[in-house]
């Protein structure tokens, strides 16, 4: 296993940042509201900020809104929305859980889609059931999704009957409701029972000051999910789901004044209720001082702090609020490229750190500290966040720091001005759900981009260098620690925690802004000429052949207005690395990629690419080395530069290799207090027939690596540009930067080398084994079952392992969740390779009560020889081919699918035309070759069933 350390820092950050919602689907929506500033004195008249003239905004009679806006990405597709001001706070004692509930039960009955008719009807149409449909509940609000297309007007139009039966005419079948409970159960065990949720619970109270929002988790209480009676959900239904409290959002491809129609059609008969509810606004309310609270857990594996100075809300409506919501802005970017500049040391104080000022919860803004120590140094981390923001107040930013922000800012204002008439639609829905929600303001990207060009110059430092003071409090604070129960003992006591705050920084000095004025390359390449060229109509691409052997193939598209998606490889990979050197080796491309190139620290090369919209990194996998990345058009020959400095002149840091070593050690110091982790290593472990290249690094082979031997073979493996092949799709004439592909790419280094990967042999043991893995005191169980195999890689085969997924995934979700209550979100995950050498695998997974383990795994081997004794049902079928119908569709109008699928066909000497008869070829998909699939591929001659249990008491 490549244990990727910046993987683990974003899953991380995630954990520590995360929003406490709960979803229908195993995903919601991506929330990216602007963070609401404190109000101040500005020099520009404050006006309102005007509402973007492109979206249509109206009311029916009844009090529901609606926003109507007509946008062509992607072409024939709509998102609709139905949003509801409704959460968890609105529960009464007795309905905790049940807006959640409520939301589970609108897949389960409405007025026109009896029981679970209404995912069938919709997957008919090629809508996937948690990849597309889609739902939430949060504390505050009740959010549907429901992504159609438009070339087919029954069943886009029928979609607004979906939102509707949603809006108020769900039926509450009580065998549903009681077929239901058992899923969200699931839910529930699947999300929480865990270090993080009991955790959760112990530090709610203490953050949000007891308030309505510590007692409304939307998951709710389990006693209560599983006896409350039908007419208590009913009362909570026809109490908060009302049009007064409702919105409907619809973008995309399709004529507004229809669209406008159809939602007065089918909304304006809803009524609310005849003695309505106050729809309450909660909040969280300031506490005097500060209040500390220091948690534990036995299965936690991190030591964290957490620093919340809570403020009053401010709302961003006025043009001054907006200027100053920029301001804010640049003072997060600021203060985080410091705290990112603490992690460069060859000895980081911390695994993660971050400070910023952005909403809250409650009507609350915060200005919030995180710290993610390595084991036995919170007090070091603490400190070194703490003492950042100490810095920034104590002597504020520099002009250099202010100009890059500055500069940075307007790049991302301009990306999303030249993709305007790019923009996908769900990026405009979950703008006016905002709107809807919190009153945030919908000004169109042209006005905000004309706004910051024309104001960004007004911003002064000083107004910038003032926030610090302004956010940072010792009143209305929070001061959280987590941390393993083992570590108990070492953590401090709340005095000593706040001395430790109120100390650090007391000896910071002015921050130093090291910066460097040399050209990023000092001499520029000969380059070699293209000497030949091949196009392919049928994909509008075009490969050449440059004289240093190196292959560019190129495909111009119009998906994007501002993007470019640069790729290169070549066959070769930590393969070639003996077993003594994997561990180097496969830590290489991240240490360089980190280090900065040339004469350049990683710092200082950040800092030189301010303002630019470029990302360029090297990678080096089992098989192949490259390089990856995007970019602006405007911003090609820096990429390729980089590219080419990436290969001649790689960078050797030593603090670089020692932060990574030591980073990579405290991640692996607790992972065995985590039962996830645990398990996902036993996984990968015996999946790799225990090979030590597929596993976790261990301690003793981090001490082996060396970064000498990590750069050398980096060296080697880019040593010789001969054979490798590059793919750069995105906006560009392929005439105009050929010149720069010459010049760069044609000058990157040739030896001709004949090289390629070593097949090392390592793939899933064949025969029948079962692996029970004890491990976790709560009570909840994971399962896989890995089908595995030889493969014959060919296009026809793929597409019946494809279909085969799908349509068991369809099957163990009828089965597994609808029939048996028994999980949430059961998966099917095939995959299927060439080199190095023909490999399938087919791997079912979901999460269940320990007790019915051995149950649903009958179940699910049950489906199975269900398909191989009698196919699948004709229904699957038709289901399958609508929905890769659909989202081949899509795809085909994507730079990041023709990039992977340029590059793929590349690898595997497949028919890169292939691709532009897909649809045509799921005529071939029928039960009968479904049925020999199944036979052929999930005999369970060759089957690993992995099992994750609670520790035996």
């Amino acid at each position: 296993m490549n244990f990727n350390r910046k993987l683990a820092l974003i899953a991380l950050a995630l954990l520590v940042t995360a929003n406490i919602s709960f979803a229908q689907v195993k995903k919601r929506p991506t929330l990216s509201p602007k963070e609401k500033p404190a109000t101040r004195v500005v020099q520009i008249k404050s006006d309102l900020l005007p509402v973007d003239p492109n979206v249509i905004i109206g009311k029916l009679p009844n009090g529901l809104t609606y926003y109507i806006r007509k946008n062509i990405q992607p072409k024939n597709r709509a998102e609709l929305y139905l949003v509801n001001n409704v959460g968890s706070v609105l529960e009464t004692d007795a309905q905790q859980g049940l807006a959640h509930f409520t939301e589970h039960m609108a897949f389960n009955g409405t007025r026109d889609f009896p029981k679970n008719e209404l995912v069938s009807y919709l997957q008919k149409s090629g809508v996937k059931f948690g990849a597309d449909l889609n739902a939430y509940t949060s504390f505050d609000e009740t959010v549907y999704q429901l992504p159609l297309p438009t070339d087919s007007v029954k069943t886009f139009e029928k979609g607004f009957d979906i939102l509707a039966n949603w809006a108020g005419y769900q039926t509450f079948d009580p065998k549903e409701i009681d077929a239901e409970r058992g899923v969200v159960l699931e839910e529930e065990r699947l999300r929480g029972k865990n270090a993080q949720e009991r955790l959760l619970h112990q530090v709610l109270p203490v953050l949000l000051s007891n308030s309505r929002y510590a007692e409304r988790l939307p998951i709710g209480k389990e006693d209560i999910l599983k006896t409350f009676k039908p007419e208590t959900i009913i009362s909570f239904y026809r109490d908060w789901y009302r049009p007064d409290l409702q919105a409907v959002i619809a973008v995309g491809d399709f004529d507004p004044k229809r669209v406008e129609q159809l939602i007065k059609d089918n909304f304006s008969a809803l009524k609310n209720p005849a003695n309505e509810k106050p729809r309450t606004k909660y909040s969280v309310p300031a506490s005097a001082g500060t209040v500390v609270k220091i948690a534990t857990d036995k299965e936690f594996p991190y030591t964290l702090a957490e620093i919340i100075v809570k403020h009053p809300e401010t709302k961003v409506r006025t043009k001054a609020e907006y200027l100053e919501s920029v301001r804010v802005d640049l003072f997060n970017q600021m203060l985080n490229a410091r705290l990112g500049e603490l992690t460069q040391k060859a000895d980081p104080p911390f695994l993660f750190g971050r400070a910023s000022y952005g909403g809250f919860l409650g009507h609350q803004d915060a200005f919030t500290s995180i710290a993610v120590a390595k084991p036995g140094e919170l007090e070091k981390a603490i400190k070194a966040v703490v003492a950042e923001t100490e810095r920034a107040r104590k002597f504020g930013f520099t002009q250099t720091e202010f100009d890059r922000a500055k500069q940075d800012a307007l790049t991302q204002m301009e990306n999303a001005y030249n993709e305007r008439d790019k923009t996908k639609s769900a990026n405009f829905v979950r703008e006016y759900q905002q709107n809807f929600l919190q009153g945030e303001p919908i000004p169109g990207v042209e006005f905000e981009y004309n706004f910051q060009k024309e104001n960004m110059g007004k911003i002064k430092l000083s107004e910038i260098n003032a926030l610090a003071g302004k956010y940072i409090s010792d009143q209305n604070r929070a001061i959280l620690v987590e941390a393993p129960e083992k570590e108990k003992d070492k953590l401090p006591n709340e005095k000593t925690l706040l001395e430790w705050i109120s100390t650090a920084g007391k000896d910071v000095t002015p921050y130093v802004d090291v910066v460097s004025n040399k050209p990023l390359l000092a001499k520029e390449p000969a380059g070699s000429k293209v000497v030949s060229e091949k196009k392919d109509t049928a994909i509008s691409a075009t490969t050449l052949t440059l004289a240093n052997g190196v292959k560019v193939i190129l495909k111009p598209t119009t998906f994007k207005n501002d993007q470019i998606l640069i790729n290169g490889y070549h066959f070769g990979g930590t393969s070639l690395a003996s077993d003594d050197d994997f561990t180097s080796a496969n830590m290489a491309a991240e240490v360089i990629g980190s280090s900065g190139i040339a004469d350049f620290t990683e710092i200082q090369l950040d800092k030189m690419l301010s303002g630019k919209n470029v990302h360029i990194s090297p990678v080096i996998d089992e098989t192949s080395e490259g390089v990856n990345g995007d970019v602006s058009p405007k911003d090609l020959e820096t990429a390729l530069q980089l590219v080419y400095l990436y290969f001649t002149q790689p960078r050797k840091d030593n603090d670089i290799w020692q932060s990574n070593i030591s980073q990579t050690k405290s991640f692996l110091a607790n992972r065995s207090l985590d039962p996830p982790s645990v398990f996902q290593d036993t996984v990968s472990a015996i999946l790799s027939n225990y090979n030590f290249r597929r596993m976790v690094p261990t301690i003793e082979r981090l001490n082996r690596a060396s970064l000498d031997k990590a750069y050398s073979f980096y060296k080697d493996r880019f040593a010789d540009a001969n054979g490798f092949t590059f793919t750069i799709v995105g906006s560009f004439d392929p005439d105009k930067i050929k010149p720069l592909l010459e010049k760069y790419l044609g000058g990157l280094p040739s030896a001709n080398h004949d090289e390629t990967y070593r097949n090392l042999g390592i793939h899933i043991p064949a025969g029948q084994i079962t692996k029970d893995v004890y491990k976790g005191i709560g009570d909840k169980s994971s399962v896989e079952l890995v089908f595995s195999g030889d493969y014959d890689y060919n296009k026809n085969n793929n597409l019946q392992v494809d279909a085969l997924n799908e349509i068991l995934t369809i099957k163990l979700i009828e089965r597994l969740r609808e029939k048996e209550s028994g999980v949430y979100a059961p998966g099917v995950r095939a995959n299927y390779v060439k080199y190095p050498n023909g490999r399938y695998s087919i791997a079912i997974y979901f999460g269940c009560a320990p007790a019915n383990v051995d149950k649903l795994i009958a179940a699910s081997m049950e489906e199975i020889g269900k398909i191989r004794q009698n196919g699948p049902e004709a229904v699957d079928v038709q289901k399958f081919v609508a929905e890769e119908t659909r989202s081949t569709e899509v795809q085909l109008k994507e730079n990041s699918f023709w990039e992977s699928h340029i590059e793929s066909s590349s690898k595997n000497q497949d028919d890169p035309d292939a691709v532009t008869y897909r649809i045509h070829d799921l005529n071939t998909i029928t039960v009968q070759t479904v049925k020999d699939a199944a036979n052929k591929y999930l005999s369970g001659d060759n089957l690993v069933k992995l099992i994750l249990l609670p520790e035996k008491k």
